[in-house]
C-alpha cells in the first residue's frame, strides 16, 4: 500500500525580506569528467544562463569568489591527498597509479583536465559564502558549484574529490555554535556525517534512498557516536517518494530539528537527483516538491548556505536551481522559459516545470510513519542544546609563504590582489568577491561587531593555535 500521488499546495512567498549573495564563476562550465560521465558542470552554466534571463540578478549580489588554496582545502582534506589533486593530470596520470588506488581517483572519479582547478572553484564558493554569512554582510548564500558531499578526508568518492560542504561549515563553526546541516539529494551525504560524526557542534541530516544504493550508508541506526551520539539524523527512503510524501517526513523533522537543537545557522544541499526522471535517482519529486524543501528551510529565518549536488539530467536540474533561486530572493519564476543560451535544451514545451511520473511510491504509510517516530524520539534526546562558551577566537597564524607563493599558485589566484579585483566576468554581470575583508576570510579580525563582540567557540577546543573545530573520521 503506498500513498496515491497529490498535488502539494502552492508555495506561498516569505514576506521577509532577506539579503542573498550568489557566487559563480563562468569557468565552472568549461569542465568535463569525460564523454559519458553522467556528472556534467554545464548544468551550472545552464541554470545560470536562465537565472539571469529571468532577471534575478536585480534582487542579489552576485560574486565571483576566490578559487579555494591548497592550503584552505587541507583544513579538512590530508595534504598527501590535496597535493595530489593539485599534481595529477590526464597526461601524467600513469606516474601516479598508486595514489590513484590509493585514493579512489579512477572510474567514477576520473582525472580530467582542470580537475584541481574545478574543485578550488567549488571549494571557493562554499567558503567564501560561509564567510559572508558570519559577517553579517547576507543572510542567504548561493554556490550552485557546491554541494559535493561524498568527498572524504583522503579518498574521492561518488564523483566528487574536495569537500566544499565540510569547508563551508568548518568556516561557519568559527562563529556558530551550531550548525544543521539538510541534504536532499537521492544519495546519503556520507562524506559530511562522516566528518562530524563525533561532535554535537554539527547535526547531519539526510534524507535519501537507502537499500542496494550507493553509497549504502545512511541506515536510521546511524545516529552519531560519542559526543555526536543523536547529532546524525538519517531517513531512509525507498524508490518513488512524491511530493506529498516527502513533504510529510521532511517538514516534521526539519520542524523537531529546529525546535530542539536551536541551530543558529544552516547548510542546505540540494541535490537534484531526487527530482522525477533523473538519470541516477529513483524519486518521483516535481520540482516544486523539490523547491517546497528551500521554501520551508528559508522560513525559519537563519543564515543559509545553499548549495547544489547531484542532478544527472541537465535541463531539469537547471530547471529547479533556477526556480529555487527565484524563491530565495522572493519571486515566483515561470512558467514559460524566456529566451537563454540554452533554450534548444527545454523543448519541446519549453516550461520551467519538472512533472512527476506515474511510478509507484514504495514508501507506504506504516513505514514512513514507523521511521519518522523513530527519527524524532532520537532528536528528543538533543532537547538540551549543546552549550558553547563564549570566547575569543586566537588570531590566525601568518600564511606560511611555501606553497601559496609559487609562480604556478599565483596564477592559480589570478595574480595580485589588485589583478583578481580588476578580474571582472567578461558580460560584466558579476563582481567579484572581497575576500572577505582585510587579511583574508580567515581573518579574526573580520569576525567582530563594531562594538568588539566575541565570536562562539566550542568550549572544550585544547589547542589554542587551531581555532576551528577538527573535522573528525567516522569511527
Amino acid at each position: 500500500m503506498s500513498y496515491p500521488a497529490a498535488p502539494l499546495d502552492p508555495i506561498v512567498l516569505s514576506s521577509q525580506k532577506q539579503r542573498v549573495a550568489y557566487f559563480y564563476d563562468s569557468d565552472v562550465g568549461n569542465y568535463a569528467y569525460g564523454a559519458g560521465h553522467p556528472m556534467k558542470p554545464h548544468r551550472i552554466r545552464m541554470a545560470h544562463s536562465l537565472v539571469m534571463n529571468y532577471g534575478l540578478y536585480k534582487k542579489m549580489e552576485i560574486y565571483r569568489a576566490k578559487p579555494a588554496t591548497k592550503q584552505e582545502m587541507c583544513q579538512f582534506h590530508t595534504d598527501e591527498y590535496v597535493d595530489f589533486l593539485s599534481r595529477v593530470t590526464p597526461d601524467n596520470m600513469d606516474m601516479f597509479a598508486k595514489e590513484q588506488v590509493k585514493f579512489n581517483v579512477g572510474d567514477d572519479c576520473p582525472v580530467f583536465d582542470g580537475l584541481f582547478e574545478f574543485c578550488s572553484i567549488s571549494g571557493g564558493g562554499s567558503m567564501e559564502g560561509a564567510a559572508r554569512l558570519n559577517r553579517g554582510k547576507c543572510d542567504i548564500a548561493i554556490n550552485w558549484a557546491g554541494g559535493l558531499h561524498h568527498a572524504k578526508k583522503s579518498e574521492a568518492s561518488g564523483f566528487c574529490y574536495v569537500n566544499d560542504i565540510v569547508l563551508g561549515i568548518l568556516e561557519l563553526l568559527r562563529y556558530h555554535p551550531r550548525v544543521v546541516y539538510i541534504d536532499i539529494d537521492v544519495h546519503h551525504g556520507d562524506g559530511v556525517e562522516e566528518a562530524f560524526y563525533t561532535t554535537d557542534r554539527v547535526m547531519t541530516c539526510s534524507f535519501h534512498k537507502y537499500g542496494e544504493y550507493f553509497p549504502g550508508t545512511g541506515e536510521l541506526r546511524d545516529i552519531g557516536i560519542g559526543k555526536g551520539k543523536n547529532y546524525a539524523v538519517n531517513f531512509p527512503l525507498r524508490d518513488g517518494i512524491d511530493d506529498v510524501t516527502y513533504k510529510s517526513v521532511f517538514e516534521p523533522v526539519i520542524t523537531a530539528i529546529m525546535e530542539w537543537y536551536r541551530p543558529t545557522a544552516v547548510v542546505l544541499q540540494c541535490g537534484g537527483d531526487s527530482l522525477s526522471g533523473d538519470r541516477l535517482g529513483c524519486f518521483n519529486l516535481s520540482m516544486k516538491g523539490h523547491a517546497n524543501c528551500v521554501s520551508f528551510v528559508k522560513s525559519f529565518g537563519l543564515p543559509t548556505l545553499v548549495v547544489g549536488g547531484g542532478g544527472y539530467t541537465m535541463r531539469n536540474v537547471a530547471r529547479t536551481w533556477t526556480y529555487e533561486t527565484g524563491l530565495l530572493v522572493g519571486q515566483i519564476v515561470g512558467p514559460e522559459i524566456p529566451y537563454n543560451d540554452y533554450y534548444e535544451y527545454y523543448g519541446p514545451d519549453y516550461q520551467l516545470e519538472v512533472r512527476p511520473s506515474n511510478m509507484q511510491n514504495a514508501n507506504s504509510k506504516e513505514y514512513l510513519d514507523r521511521i519518522r517516530t523513530t527519527v524524532l524520539e532520537n532528536l528528543s534526546r538533543t532537547k538540551f542544546a549543546p552549550s558553547v562558551q563564549m570566547t575569543d577566537v586566537p588570531r590566525d597564524a601568518p600564511e606560511e609563504e611555501p606553497e601559496e607563493d609559487t609562480e604556478e599558485s599565483k596564477e592559480m589566484r589570478g595574480g595580485s590582489q589588485e589583478a583578481w579585483d580588476s578580474n571582472i566576468q567578461k558580460d560584466g554581470e558579476l563582481s567579484d568577491s572581497e575576500d572577505e575583508g582585510e587579511g583574508g576570510r580567515r581573518d579574526i579580525r573580520n569576525y567582530k561587531d563594531d562594538g568588539g563582540d566575541m565570536v562562539m567557540m566550542d568550549a572544550d577546543e585544547d589547542d589554542e593555535d587551531d581555532d576551528t573545530p577538527a573535522a573528525s573520521s567516522k569511527q
